[in-house]
């Protein structure tokens, strides 16, 4: 072989190898399995926040050739996106943005009372402790968080009650 025909074929590997690796890892972005491990968790954390059972992964879902992981990240994909997009519109929005127009701010850190619909630490501990755990108190939850936390407040059989002075300015109570 030439000394060009080598070049060509040594290029021609170096290419093929390049985009199969581009396909193993999405172009450049991290391997099929990470982002597989991250679309899961991104699915299970909104899940976690509406306050839904987490979507269980098929068995060795992250094991298989390419096509199969794609596959299942692309699922993975899907689904973190639908619970997104579900997390955006909690069942009574209107009435907790109604609530908070006349509470705090979304971040307000003001003792004993924090966040945009004002909520104490007991209340935080008892229908968002996974966030008070990990995020701290509500001033520093986004407000979906704040809204789906008071979500399951209502869920439990509290009503608006938590909010007696906003909920009967907005009609609720």
């Amino acid at each position: 072989m030439t000394s060009r025909a080598l070049a060509l074929v040594g290029f021609l590997s170096l290419a093929l190898t390049a985009s199969a690796v581009a396909v193993v890892h999405g172009g450049g972005s991290k391997p099929l399995p990470a982002q597989i491990r991250d679309y899961r968790a991104t699915t299970w954390r909104w899940e976690a926040v509406m306050g839904k059972p987490r979507t269980q992964p098929s068995f060795r879902e992250a094991k298989g050739r390419i096509p199969r992981l794609v596959e299942v990240r692309d699922r993975w994909k899907r689904r973190a996106v639908a619970a997104r997009s579900e997390a955006r519109r909690p069942p009574h929005l209107e009435a907790w943005l109604c609530i908070h127009s006349h509470e705090g701010a979304w971040n307000d850190p003001g003792a004993p009372y924090y966040g945009g619909l004002q909520m104490d630490m007991s209340f935080q501990s008892a229908y968002g402790a996974s966030l008070l755990e990990r995020k701290g108190t509500a001033d520093n939850w986004t407000p979906l968080e704040q809204m789906w936390v008071a979500e399951k407040a209502l869920a439990a059989g509290r009503g608006f009650y938590p909010w007696p002075n906003a909920a009967g300015l907005c009609g609720l109570i």
